[in-house]
């Protein structure tokens, strides 16, 4: 069987794999290099500059598609929305179009007619569909989402998206059942294959981890710096932890780039969601100068007066986030939408207690009062409560943590999670056998 995972447009894939990707490049580079051992897999990625076209890894090829071509197009489309109605946007944003990224999905179309593969694994791009379809019509086509898009854009472009899938996957019961709902004609195309960790390392590096045995309070939060990931809420909170553990320290991990507003929250029927629309339209009331988000919350630990308990490390590769659970005594996650949650099984893995939101996929992973505390999204009271429950009982945060390693291991492995899409593979491959063996009868 010959498989070709095809990779969000502007994701990269670097090799030597260093972790320095997207949640969506760790994915892929995890469970490709393992289900080589059964299979020939292509994995088809974006080419940045002074990246080879062909590279070989762990017996899985990849095959760079350069985007120069379609930036360029993208510029000059998205200034022709601009001008459009916001109305007109929101079910039908750029990002959805069939012209977004068209030259990269048209390589990969025309790649893959020459290489004869028998399943096209597409991450979350359901336009490239038709044009994968168009060029391969006999290929095995599987979609696989990690957000929400399918349920939230207009349904009649989706639908005729999906008629042309022979397998529709979500990263969580939450997005599979949501799809199952909205499409009911195409629920038994429809499975979940979890986000994974990589359990090995994360224990091996707990067992030689000596933490610091002192009077400071360890809390993390690993994501984006964005509005949806709600940690305005999450430093509100914070200041009432404070007033307890005036030595507890936030340390927040995560790239400061802000997800655009058309990705999620102009699409979102949440309202709690959608009111995050204010940090996109607001300015500073002192200078009327638009604001990012990120200084905003920089603004806000300076009128909470916590600026010395809060510290920002920017971007980590997955590789080295390691060393920040480590250190942790509670990982928090206090968005606002989440199809998955990948930092509560990470911190899961080195045996710490989460406290998330009770919001998309999270309420999968965390076992409430067993391996983590659920809140609702956007109470602060209710967050700070949870934090400082755990804070102030040891007991407490070292049987959650053992608790919650168990369920990590258990079901969170990138080795169960390849195990899992490999029987949906075989069972895409053995339907058409069957098929075949039918018509020739």
């Amino acid at each position: 069987m010959k498989i070709a995972m095809v990779n969000q447009p502007f994701g990269t894939i670097n090799l030597p794999w260093t972790g320095e990707g997207g949640s969506r490049d760790i994915w892929i580079y995890e469970v490709a290099h393992r289900l080589a051992r059964h299979c020939d897999i292509i994995v088809y990625t974006r080419k940045n500059r002074h990246q080879k076209k062909v590279e070989y890894d762990q017996k899985v090829q990849y095959r760079r598609i350069s985007v120069t071509a379609d930036e360029k197009f993208i510029r000059i489309l998205s200034a022709v929305y601009r001008r459009l109605p916001k109305s007109c946007n929101f079910r039908y944003p750029l990002f959805a179009s069939s012209l977004y990224y068209l030259f990269y999905a048209l390589q990969v179309a025309k790649d893959l007619k020459s290489q004869k593969c028998d399943i096209a694994h597409i991450q979350n791009f359901s336009q490239f569909v038709p044009i994968i379809r168009a060029f391969n019509p006999k290929i095995k086509i599987i979609l696989h989402m990690s957000c929400e898009w399918l349920t939230q854009l207009d349904k009649k472009m989706i639908e005729s998206r999906l008629k042309k899938v022979d397998l529709i996957v979500g990263c969580s019961e939450y997005i599979t059942k949501k799809i199952r709902h909205r499409f009911p004609q195409f629920a038994e195309r429809c499975q979940t294959v979890l986000n994974g960790v990589d359990v090995r390392y994360f224990l091996s590096r707990k067992r030689q981890a000596a933490k610091a045995k002192n009077d400071v309070r360890r809390v993390l939060f690993v994501g984006r710096v964005s509005p949806e990931k709600g940690l305005h809420v999450l430093l509100n909170a914070f200041k009432k932890v404070v007033e307890c553990y005036p030595q507890v320290h936030l340390k927040i991990v995560g790239s400061k780039f802000q997800l655009p507003s058309e990705w999620l929250i102009n699409l979102s029927n949440d309202e709690k969601v959608y009111g995050l629309s204010s940090f996109y339209q607001g300015h500073s009331k002192a200078t009327e100068e638009r604001i990012s988000y990120f200084t905003y919350l920089q603004r806000q630990l300076v009128s909470l007066k916590i600026s010395d308990n809060v510290s920002f490390t920017g971007f980590v590769p997955y590789m080295h986030i390691v060393d920040h659970y480590l250190e942790a005594d509670v990982l928090v996650n206090p968005s606002f939408s989440e199809s998955f949650g990948r930092s509560l099984i990470e911190a899961m893995a080195c045996q710490v207690p989460v406290v998330a939101t009770r919001v998309g996929g999270m309420t999968e992973i965390v076992e409430d009062g067993k391996t983590g505390i659920l809140v609702e999204p956007g109470d602060a009271d209710a967050l700070a409560e949870a934090i400082l429950k755990l804070l102030s009982n040891e007991n407490l945060r070292s049987s959650m943590g053992k608790t919650a390693q168990s369920r990590a291991v258990e079901f969170y492995s990138w080795e169960k999670v390849a195990e899992n899409l490999w029987n949906h593979y075989k069972t895409l491959s053995n339907a058409d056998v069957e098929k075949h063996q039918h018509s020739a009868v």
